[in-house]
């Protein structure tokens, strides 16, 4: 998607005066289909074949498994706190018969963070490679003919966990951080919905539900972002002589000198306009 590359170019790179003007150029200099580097989208239809760009396919599948290790991460923490607290209360006060146990806004949140986390495992590499396609030189000068290549070419330079996992350690902070603020957001205002207007959660409509997970996704990026700049700082980093961060710790303290606390929001105003859609589908659909 269009914001998406923008946004890491922005984070990555000084080149550009805001996110206007790092869409015009990209436009200018590499050509429409640029905006669909690894996107999650395919381009549209610009020849007689109907392939997608290189790139594309690995995402989509990619997300779409992210997607359900999220929620499946998030409902199976959130059943086991369930349980934990229907045993707690049977033993001092049992719930009547029906009534479904419920959680604390902080257990919603470790559940959301446990979904992060698990989540992890496929985002690092996902992202890493999707970073790189969308940094990587344009034209004849390019590094990664696409995700196949960039995956082989980063494990011969540091082994594959080293190589394609770069940046995991600041990824697991982003992505406990920014899941657990999704669900428990989300949770918060659904509930908040429901008692309200003295309802079963199941009966607030669709229409709310997106515009609440729409709410939820600007607060996950708001609550996580500057973990996402320092993630793609690194994982655009060079190899060898040329890397210029040597960890999570030194991306921070170089960002805030180089930068100051804006370095850590450059970008931040495509992501939200992308944000609102996409989390409000994903919770409606």
């Amino acid at each position: 998607m269009l914001p998406d590359i923008v946004k890491v170019r922005l984070q990555t790179t000084t080149d550009y005066s805001g996110a206007a003007d790092c869409a015009t150029k990209i436009f200018k200099n590499e050509g429409p289909l640029a905006f669909y580097k690894a996107s999650p989208l395919p381009p549209p239809n610009t020849n007689k074949s109907n392939t997608p760009k290189k790139g594309t396919l690995t995402p989509l599948i990619g997300i779409g498994a992210c997607v359900s290790v999220q929620f499946g991460a998030f409902h199976y923490a959130r059943r086991r706190f369930e349980a934990a607290n229907t045993s707690s209360s049977s033993s001092s006060s049992p719930l009547p018969p029906g009534t479904p146990p419920t959680l604390s806004y902080t257990q919603f949140y470790l559940a959301g963070a446990f979904a992060g986390l698990t989540n992890t495992l496929l985002s690092s590499p996902i992202e890493h490679i999707r970073i790189r396609l969308q940094t990587q030189p344009h034209g004849p000068n390019r590094l990664y003919s696409g995700p196949i290549d960039c995956v082989r070419k980063l494990s011969a330079h540091q082994g594959f966990t080293r190589g394609v996992y770069r940046g995991t350690s600041v990824t697991l902070l982003r992505e406990a951080q920014a899941y657990g603020v999704w669900f428990t957001v989300f949770e918060y205002l659904m509930n908040s919905d429901a008692a309200r207007n003295k309802v079963e959660r199941k009966e607030v409509p669709t229409w709310k539900v997106a515009a609440y997970g729409g709410l939820a996704g600007e607060t996950l990026w708001i609550g996580s972002y500057p973990f996402d700049v320092v993630k793609s700082k690194m994982q655009s980093d060079g190899f060898g002589a040329g890397m210029r961060y040597q960890g999570m710790r030194d991306c921070f303290a170089q960002t805030w000198r180089g930068e100051g606390w804006r370095g850590f929001w450059r970008g931040v105003g495509p992501t939200l306009v992308r944000a609102l859609p996409v989390s409000a589908a994903t919770f409606a659909v």
